[in-house]
């Protein structure tokens, strides 16, 4: 038996408060998107000869590297009722797995709109991983007794649309912050096991590999493209750098006690994950922040600053508290505006990203012919 929080508990037919929470639309909540599935269908990925890189990647998602990976212990089945931070675990817990669901359905739906059987299978598999991981972490979530209905989430959250290209460099960024995210939690916690609240960390150094190489593919799909990566895209692609950056570093901040629990100060590591995601971004990026610049960190704690005297406002609606806020709002565009104007870092030959040692690279056109794992 086990015991079961009565606030937690809800009436036939009611959505659980997790499942409400994940449905609110917010500037820094996980987002489900769609986009202009025949633009991508129309896309030559013949043209620049990189198809066999794409049978090769489509060949490294049937492999199935994390088949057996996701697979509870009876570590799970402990009692986290009085964990620290459990608050702010869960919350964890909820965005990563809205994120995680989001990339399943945007995947899914890429499999029923393109007719290429390399892309479709390839968006197949990665719609396979990426549902692996929000049903491992709504486990997790079930099992502290909080239910985040994911079909209720399919059906009601709003979707935003973005251009194909937009999706490009989001989820690509996506992706690859999500891998210096977990792999430099994992590695902090290897380290420091004292500090590991939950067993779900442990699962992180596999998992993260599932994150990289969907980042490959889309570096791949950009490189096919190379207009994507040039001209005035070079701004767009500064501007989502700067988006996934910022998001992470206000997002984490207003959590530092979650962090704190795990034996990180939020800053540091933001500042660790911003720099790893960086260096990878040069694998397909002509250009990305100039992170040596000191203000641009100085910059991005300016938003933190404004951002808590924005949210100690919040409870109040009286006209000087109105107009501070939309003084703080207006300070925290600008500063934006400025993070986004300071001088980039162009890409070279020697700074451009390697690839992950023992990682799987393409190995040209007479690779040897890898037999697919049987599931």
């Amino acid at each position: 038996m086990f015991w079961i929080n009565p606030l937690m508990m809800e009436m036939p037919g009611e959505f659980s408060r997790t499942t409400r929470h994940a449905l609110k639309e917010a500037i820094l909540s996980p987002r489900f998107y769609t986009t202009d599935f025949k633009a991508i269908d129309r896309l030559e990925i013949d043209r620049n000869g990189l198809r066999d890189e794409f049978d090769w990647i489509r060949d490294e998602f049937a492999y199935d590297y994390n088949r057996t990976h996701f697979r509870r212990t009876d570590e799970f089945l402990q009692d986290f009722d009085d964990m620290p931070e459990r608050d702010s675990f869960i919350d964890f817990l909820e965005r990563s797995c809205t994120a995680e669901f989001s990339g399943c359905l945007l995947y899914a739906e890429m499999v029923k709109h393109l007719h290429d059987p390399t892309l479709r299978a390839i968006f197949k598999y990665m719609s396979r991983d990426e549902g692996r991981h929000a049903g491992f972490l709504n486990r997790t979530m079930a099992d502290l007794n909080v239910a985040l209905d994911l079909t209720v989430l399919q059906k009601r959250k709003k979707y935003t649309y973005f251009q194909p290209k937009f999706i490009f460099y989001s989820v690509y960024l996506s992706e690859k912050i999500g891998y210096s995210r977990y792999i430099t939690i994992y590695r902090h916690l290897e380290r420091n096991p004292q500090y590991c609240i939950h067993p779900i960390f442990k699962w992180f150094e596999q998992w993260c590999n599932d994150e990289y190489r969907h980042g490959e593919f889309f570096a791949l799909l950009m490189r096919s493209q190379p207009e994507m990566l040039e001209g005035v895209n070079r701004r767009w692609i500064r501007f989502f750098l700067l988006a996934v950056y910022a998001t992470m570093y206000l997002n984490d901040a207003r959590r530092s006690n979650f962090y704190a629990a795990l034996g990180l100060d939020w800053r540091d590591y933001d500042q660790t994950v911003i720099r790893l995601c960086n260096d990878i971004a040069t694998q397909v990026y002509p250009e990305t922040m100039n992170l040596d610049d000191p203000r641009f960190f100085a910059y991005m704690d300016k938003l933190v600053e404004y951002d808590r005297a924005l949210r100690a406002l919040e409870s109040r609606k009286d006209p000087i508290a109105m107009a501070h806020s939309t003084r703080l709002k207006a300070a925290i565009a600008l500063r934006l505006l400025a993070i986004y104007r300071l001088p980039t870092r162009k890409t070279t030959e020697a700074i451009r990203w390697k690839g992950l040692p023992g990682f799987p690279n393409y190995p040209g056109p007479n690779r040897p012919q890898r037999v697919v794992a049987a599931d």
